[in-house]
């Protein structure tokens, strides 16, 4: 990982989880720098995948896990007839609108497992040929999860930029580092 996770204050295990799960999530973000919407759309490789379909999946999938956690119905139900779906932006749909519903999710993200009293607290897993019945699994678990699926993707990321026009991760933090500062 090109960038460094900043320490947590001594026992937030909290705190250094969701840093972990941020840091994941800029990989991907940094990922679609500077891109239009043809160019994160493009899929120069073997894979299905597009930078912008891959924003769409990891935000979707963020709120459908944390909706989980939290015992909601999924704003976004997707099944096996729909789940490539994720993977697809809608016609007319901006990579600049993805990013925004990722940002969105991300708080919710947030406010909600800084608002758990616990990350030993647990929430029922759904109904699925993969999981063990009346499963349960902890917010930790959730959170680990989330910067697994992100990671996952991040990393697809980083091989389809470079495809794209041959920016690896390191070039993007340098590019970021520089936006900000300038």
């Amino acid at each position: 990982m090109p960038t460094h996770v900043l320490a947590e204050a001594h026992g937030d295990e909290t705190g250094a989880l969701l840093a972990f799960l941020e840091a994941q999530r800029g990989g991907l973000r940094r990922a679609v720098l500077g891109l239009t919407d043809d160019r994160a759309n493009q899929r120069p490789s073997a894979s299905e995948l597009s930078l912008a379909g891959l924003v769409k999946h990891v935000a979707e999938t963020e709120q459908g896990w944390v909706e989980t956690a939290q015992e909601l119905p999924h704003s976004i139900e997707r099944n096996q007839d729909t789940w490539h779906l994720s993977f697809q932006p809608a016609d007319g749909e901006t990579l600049a609108e993805m990013l925004a519903f990722w940002e969105r999710v991300a708080k919710r993200t947030e406010e909600f497992i800084r608002s758990v009293p616990s990350l030993n607290d647990t929430f029922p897993l759904p109904p699925a040929p993969w999981f063990p019945p009346e499963a349960r699994q902890s917010m930790r678990w959730l959170l680990l999860h989330l910067i697994e699926e992100t990671a996952r993707h991040a990393g697809h990321a980083d091989i389809i930029r470079e495809s794209l026009d041959g920016k690896t991760a390191f070039e993007l933090v340098d590019e970021e580092r520089a936006a900000r500062e300038g």
